[in-house]
């Protein structure tokens, strides 16, 4: 261990298996730890012969702020929320949430905290703002291009490629990748991926549908069979589609997965409540937050020097497997005159 004098922070972090934040906090006597977990803390720092350095500061609060107006993402940042809350019981420290927007109060949240997390399309002027107050900040939601702020993200690129081939491994050659509203950028990420995996294959075609989500379905899919466009499979950009296209198709007399396969993505708890149940992506919301978190803490205990890259982690997603797709048996056999 050493003598008594080199007895640091982060000794006792490792001695007791929470982070140097937490230790901190614990021993100024500030809020952000758990009664228990602030006495055994101060027992152990006792232990050890801790002594704290003259003129040592205390660290600030970390929050996390999710964007209140990003409906379509409403359970996986929820899903965010509890691995964040989850990762942050197990390091015995507490954290504020906060749901909102506005760039003023972002900034000003910011110079109370030693640390924010940003969930969801927070506006290019908001994240400036609160960067230019030096405080660290990790990203969950999309960045713009080389942005230098640390970022945890999805695979979407790689879902899309993922599932293609999956359908492509079930014999589908003719299959429609669901847009619902264009221009959303995770959407167009699946769909990228999707594409390269359809263009490996000369006997594969990869059709695209976007239509109003409300309302849209059916006149878009009898557009395609006016076409001559009979799709084996379809890939919704998100499970909540998913659960339109499976109603409407079932309406119009298709069996499914033995007339058409539908694939969603995200998991979310609709997913295993309709039938048959949904195969999908699973969204890690949960790792994403608890990951979220610990880089955060390890940028305040370790701030980022001038020139040092921002950093970018990505959490696999999986497909889970379900009821709503399995092996190309045919070519759909209503008659376009019936869709």
């Amino acid at each position: 261990m050493g003598s008594r004098g080199r007895v640091t922070l982060q000794t006792i972090a490792r001695e007791v298996g929470l982070s140097k934040y937490a230790v901190s906090r614990s021993l100024a006597g500030k809020s952000g730890v758990s009664e228990e977990t602030r006495a055994l803390i101060r027992e152990t720092a006792q232990r050890l012969g801790y002594t704290k350095p003259t003129g040592q500061g205390t660290a600030g609060e970390v929050a996390v702020v999710f964007h209140d107006l990003d409906a379509i993402n409403s359970e996986l940042y929820m899903q965010v929320q509890n691995g964040v809350q989850r990762e942050a019981h197990r390091l015995g420290m507490t954290l504020r949430v906060r749901w909102t927007h506005d760039s003023g109060q972002l900034e000003e949240l910011a110079r109370t905290c030693d640390g924010l997390m940003l969930v969801g399309p927070h506006a290019r002027e908001a994240v400036a703002a609160v960067s230019a107050t030096g405080v660290p900040i990790v990203r969950f939601g999309w960045v713009d291009a080389l942005e230098q702020i640390d970022h945890v993200g999805g695979t979407d690129h790689e879902a899309g490629q993922a599932v293609l081939e999956y359908l492509v491994g079930l014999g589908h050659r003719s299959i429609v990748y669901v847009y619902g509203m264009p221009g959303l950028r995770g959407r167009q990420e699946r769909h990228y991926g999707a594409r390269e995996i359809a263009e490996r294959y000369p006997d594969v075609a990869l059709h695209v549908m976007q239509f109003d989500e409300e309302n849209g379905f059916s006149a878009a899919f009898r557009a395609l069979v006016e076409k001559g466009i009979r799709p084996t499979a379809f890939f919704c950009a998100h499970d909540g589609l998913a659960l339109t296209v499976v109603s409407e198709l079932l309406g119009q007399g298709y069996r499914i997965p033995d007339d058409i396969s539908v694939v969603g993505f995200g998991d979310y708890s609709p997913a295993t409540q309709i039938s048959p149940a949904l195969t999908t992506v699973r969204m890690e919301g949960q790792e994403c937050g608890a990951v979220g978190l610990r880089l955060l803490l390890e940028r305040i205990e370790n701030p980022r020097l001038p020139g040092m890259p921002a950093r970018r982690i990505m959490i696999a997603s999986r497909i889970i497997e379900r009821r709503s797709a399995g092996p190309c048996k045919a070519a759909a056999s209503v008659d376009a005159a019936e869709v």
